[in-house]
């Protein structure tokens, strides 16, 4: 994670260098008035390092992470300790005197943060803490560290994330004091595990603020480097390389969802929409605090590790590069007795060129008052289609693990546990053009069925068929067995059942107040199926 030290010979800096370039700016200026009493050969002193003082990390986690835990299913308490403190309405946290060194020669830092965080809930099965937060950087990456400890267990040094400085401008303030705002951050795999795979790996987590005021530089360190001779009458002229930089532009806006073609030939004859919505709160609904099921209706199957929805039809325009399909099937989540019940059903696919939208009817049920609400054509995630719909091979178009992003739509139906941006499961469809053409994989299901903990719990519509496979026992690696033995964990040896709370027990927490009915498809050809 280090960056070669720089020779003599200026070297163009790419955009993506900017964060990290203002900062060894500054820092090295602060330096070189450090150690202005001391002028050497570049060539004849080792690079200064440089002291960081009064530093501060300002970093939430998870916004969603800290609702959960103070809210009313976990009925917990965060508390802070140590020097850290939390910005009121349950506000991210700050983690202070931080102190640390710069290394001029691979414009790496190392600071450390006072103060801790500790996380309580479902009377004492949910216990983590965070200290001992450290933050190092190397060129345009870093990464965020603390010691995790659970039931009182301790790992210390735990990589919970990763920094992206590229696009990150620092200001500047009294006494050169640099401020860092809004890193991007990612969970790491070992961040992941210390969260027992509720979140993955890449998922972004709140962003983080530095803040480091540059202190006293460390003298170079002369070394026993014999002086070159030259002629008098070579008298060097001193040159300051400028480096370049190129602006970058603006970030693009959010996907908007395609429209829809007015071309209706060839149409799609049949399909199937295979999808898991989120592996972690699928785990999260038939685990134990849940002890919940997913229900599959109205001709939606397992398949693999997630969810086909069968039947596919609507339009395909050939010249306009657009698609159009809607599927059969429902995917419903209940649990907590009946408090939780969430159901995707009518999904669509709209594809126009590279961009694309996964539409769905949803239906929610208020957790305090009960009521259930019920919101047609949500945009609920934006696909990433690339270059755009492939060519029909044999009369059928496939487009395979698409990337799908949850948008600000889509997050409120998940109670805002999940922020828009956030990774859903990818999706894959195939759909076929010729009603003699063969779908990979068949059709899909016939009948719906039920996976997961407990009894059904009730719903919105009573409507569900099928039979049930109970859980309810350990979660491991990512899967549920039967039986009621103890939680299974991982990493920093976290609590299965109590992290894992959060994914669902948002999803219930606001969904009704939030859930706006997205726009209606209309001059598309009516799409078949429920």
């Amino acid at each position: 994670m280090t960056v070669p030290p720089t020779t003599s010979a200026p070297r163009p800096r790419r955009p993506a260098a900017r964060g990290a370039l203002a900062l060894a700016t500054a820092v090295a200026a602060v330096a070189a008035l450090g150690a202005a009493g001391t002028v050497l050969p570049a060539h004849a002193a080792a690079a200064p390092g440089l002291e960081l003082k009064d530093g501060t990390l300002e970093w939430g986690v998870k916004e969603g992470f800290r609702k959960y835990v103070t809210g009313p299913i976990a009925h917990g308490t965060i508390e802070v300790a140590d020097g850290a403190r939390q910005a009121p309405d349950n506000g991210p946290f700050t983690f202070t005197d931080g102190t640390g060194t710069y290394d001029t020669s691979t414009h790496a830092v190392d600071t450390t943060f006072k103060g801790k965080v500790r996380f309580t809930g479902h009377a004492g099965a949910l216990d983590l803490t965070l200290a001992d937060l450290k933050v190092r950087t190397a060129g345009t990456s870093g990464e965020i560290t603390a010691d995790v400890t659970s039931s009182g267990t301790t790992s210390d040094d735990v990589s919970l994330v990763t920094l992206d400085l590229s696009g990150v401008t620092p200001g500047t303030g009294e006494g050169g004091r640099m401020t860092f705002a809004d890193i991007p951050t990612k969970l790491t795999a070992e961040g992941a595990k210390a969260f027992n795979d509720m979140y993955q790996e890449g998922q972004q987590l709140d962003p983080a603020t530095l803040a480091v005021t540059p202190g006293t530089a460390t003298p170079p360190t002369p070394t026993a480097t014999p002086t070159p001779t030259r002629s008098p009458s070579a008298t060097p002229t001193p040159t300051t390389p400028t480096p370049t930089r190129t602006t970058a532009g603006p970030p693009a806006g959010p996907t908007d969802a395609p429209t829809e073609s007015s071309g209706t030939a060839p149409g799609v004859v049949d399909g199937n929409l295979d999808w898991g919505v989120k592996k972690s709160f699928r785990d999260y609904v038939t685990g134990p605090i849940a002890k919940g099921k997913i229900t599959l209706s109205g001709g939606a199957a397992e398949h693999g590790d997630g969810y086909r929805f069968p039947h596919g039809e609507g339009a395909y325009d050939a010249g306009g590069g657009s698609l159009d399909a809607a599927f059969d099937g429902a995917v419903r989540f209940t649990g907590h007795e009946g408090s939780l019940d969430l159901k995707f059903s009518d999904l669509n696919v709209e594809v126009k060129g590279a961009k694309g939208a996964l539409v769905a009817d949803v239906s929610s049920k208020d957790r305090e008052t009960g009521k259930v609400t019920e919101s047609d054509d949500v945009t609920v995630a934006d696909l990433a289609t690339g270059s755009g719909l492939p060519e029909p091979e044999d009369g059928v178009i496939t487009l395979t693990d698409v990337p799908a992003a949850l948008t600000a739509d889509g997050a409120k139906a998940f109670g805002g546990f999940y922020a828009a941006g956030d990774a859903l499961d990818p999706v894959t469809v195939a759909v076929s053009l010729d009603e003699d053409a063969d779908l990979p994989g068949g059709s899909g299901g016939s009948t719906g069925g039920s996976t997961g903990g407990g009894g059904d719990t009730g719903g919105a519509d009573g409507t569900d068929t099928g039979g049930s496979t109970t859980g309810g026992g350990a979660v491991t690696g990512g899967s549920t067995t039967g039986g009621t033995g103890s939680l299974a964990t991982t990493g920093a040896d976290l609590p299965t059942g109590a992290l894992l709370g959060g994914a669902g027990a948002m999803a219930v927490v606001g969904t009704a107040a939030v859930l706006a009915a997205a726009r209606r498809r209309a001059d598309a050809p009516a799409p078949g199926g429920s």
